[in-house]
């Protein structure tokens, strides 16, 4: 079957265009999205209250595990009670501490037009993040490459919905664990000019990185410390632990005024209790004791609170998500981040192993659980496949028109009530026998009445089937093919990019970061 896309005159690059004469798709412009309803919110005050009662009681009851000698001391310096490993801390403590976290702040990558402000009604969508496996249509299921991540942070610049680059979209076994990071954050930061994730995992990763993003902006140290130019995201190792590297990272990313973004990852059934309001809270308690270890330590440092709760299948123990129970877990967690004025992060997510009808039902009801719950951030929104498993091209094409059909439902212009869009004139001019396709209202509207696709096909079945019978799933691939053969980098001052590539040349002298093989 034909699986290459009907050329379009319209969107990317005027420069390609004038030598091309087509693009790929027509897309929407980049924008800052606002997210204008009202959150859902399944739980009353007495609910909400319920919730953090529970997560302070495990905080002063139970305790968290911190497997890093460098947080035991310094929770030992606040007051808080250590036993071995395991930290104590009370409401009064927590919420001080978390108190400290500013509630505006912004983002401003290499390119400042692509800054992110955080605190209000923002909502962002970014790529798929450390699948170890590549799968599409031509390939299958392969182990991850750097083809293949090059590729889809080629996919992440080029669609404007997509609004930050994330952890890597495919983890690039056949680059060295060593020296992986400085490959990976070099094609990042060439290729993109969003604002990039780097990995909270000891020392030298983090170091090289907070570097390597000062070099491409061209930044002095006081200037990059001076606001967030990037960020990470750490998950505890439920139940209730957090481990030496991520909060290694964290803390040293705090402490140089950079975003943190703090994750558990609680399946209920499996690491949480089965309940959701259970598992909702042992998330909200693991989250908090690492916000308030990071507002200790770098009082204002920007942080969000994440969540990552679901369910198993429990007839097999595989994660499951998109489910009715993830959405609730996601919608309860928002008015968890509100009631501590954190802004949150979700995720775009799936159990899926290809990208079918099942991993488009998944990730829209995960999508839509973030549009519900107040999200600012929203990870994994496009390519996600496999429970987190498999990053595919498809997927992240297909994921885009859903994320665009969000950015279009977003838009005031859809529910405006001026005179011209009741439209009382138009419906008397047109009458009981007429239409409206015709009529001047109608044509002064046409192009930009609607939600215009680029992946969905809106043919009937049979000039569908004259025209190859392409299935969604082959029309993406098509349509990832003809984004990356027109992709042209971002602008980048040369100079940086020098000083990048001299950093990193070092660096790979030096060893990179140790490993154990």
């Amino acid at each position: 079957m034909n699986s290459e896309p009907r050329r379009k005159r319209a969107g990317g690059r005027a420069g390609h265009a004038e030598r091309s004469g087509y693009h790929a798709i027509e897309q929407m412009d980049w924008r800052i999205p606002v997210n204008p309803d009202r959150p859902t919110e399944p739980l009353d005050e007495a609910g909400v209250q319920a919730i953090h009662k529970g997560a302070m009681r495990i905080l002063r009851d139970i305790g968290i595990r911190f497997l890093n000698e460098e947080a035991l001391a310094l929770f030992r310096q606040a007051g808080v009670r250590v036993e071995g490993d395991t930290v104590r801390m009370d409401e009064d403590f927590v919420m001080e501490m978390v108190g400290r976290a500013p509630r505006r702040f912004t983002v401003t990558p290499r390119n400042p037009d692509r800054a992110l402000p955080f605190g209000g009604r923002e909502i962002y969508f970014g790529n798929v993040s450390s699948p170890p496996n590549y799968w599409d249509l031509a390939r299958g299921k392969v182990p991850g490459f750097m083809e293949g991540f090059r590729d889809f942070i080629k996919l992440t610049q080029y669609f404007n919905c997509i609004h930050f680059a994330g952890g890597y979209p495919v983890e690039p076994v056949d680059v060295h664990p060593s020296i992986r990071h400085l490959d990976c954050l070099f094609e990042k930061l060439t290729l993109t000019d969003k604002v990039c994730h780097a990995y909270a995992l000891g020392k030298e990763r983090v170091e090289d990185a907070m570097e390597m993003v000062r070099i491409a902006a061209g930044l002095t140290p006081e200037a990059f410390r001076a606001g967030p130019r990037m960020f990470t995201n750490i998950n505890s190792v439920s139940p209730l632990k957090h481990d030496f590297p991520m909060i290694d990272g964290a803390l040293r990313l705090a402490r140089a005024g950079q975003l943190v973004v703090v994750t558990p990852f609680t399946l209920a059934g499996a690491m949480a209790p089965v309940t959701m309001a259970g598992a909702v809270t042992l998330s909200v308690a693991e989250a908090l004791s690492a916000i308030a270890l990071l507002q200790y330590a770098a009082p204002g440092a920007p942080c969000m609170i994440g969540t990552f709760t679901s369910n198993v299948d429990m007839k097999s123990g595989a994660p499951a998500f998109g489910t009715p129970e993830y959405m609730r877990a996601t919608q309860m967690t928002g008015q968890l981040a509100r009631l501590y004025g954190l802004p949150l992060r979700s995720s775009g997510v799936c159990a899926a192993n290809v990208p079918d009808g099942q991993s488009m039902w998944e990730t829209s009801n995960s999508l839509w659980a973030a549009m519900q719950s107040g999200t600012n951030m929203v990870y994994h929104a496009a390519g996600w496949l496999e429970g987190g498993l498999i990053a595919s091209p498809e997927k992240f094409v297909m994921d885009c028109e859903v994320v665009q059909m969000l950015l279009r439902y977003m838009e005031p212009q859809v529910w405006a009530t001026t005179p011209d869009d009741i439209a009382v004139e138009t419906v008397a001019e047109v009458g009981a026998e007429g239409h409206y396709f015709g009529c001047q209202h109608t044509q002064d509207r046409y192009a930009t009445a609607f939600y215009a696709p680029f992946a969905s096909d809106w043919r009937n079945f049979e000039a569908w089937k004259i025209d190859g019978a392409v299935w969604t799933a082959e029309r993406a691939h098509g349509i990832a093919k003809a984004i990356l053969a027109e992709f042209e980098p971002p602008a980048m001052d040369e100079a940086a990019r020098e000083a990048l590539s001299a950093f990193v040349a070092r660096r790979k002298e030096e060893g990179g970061a140790p490993t154990d093989f």
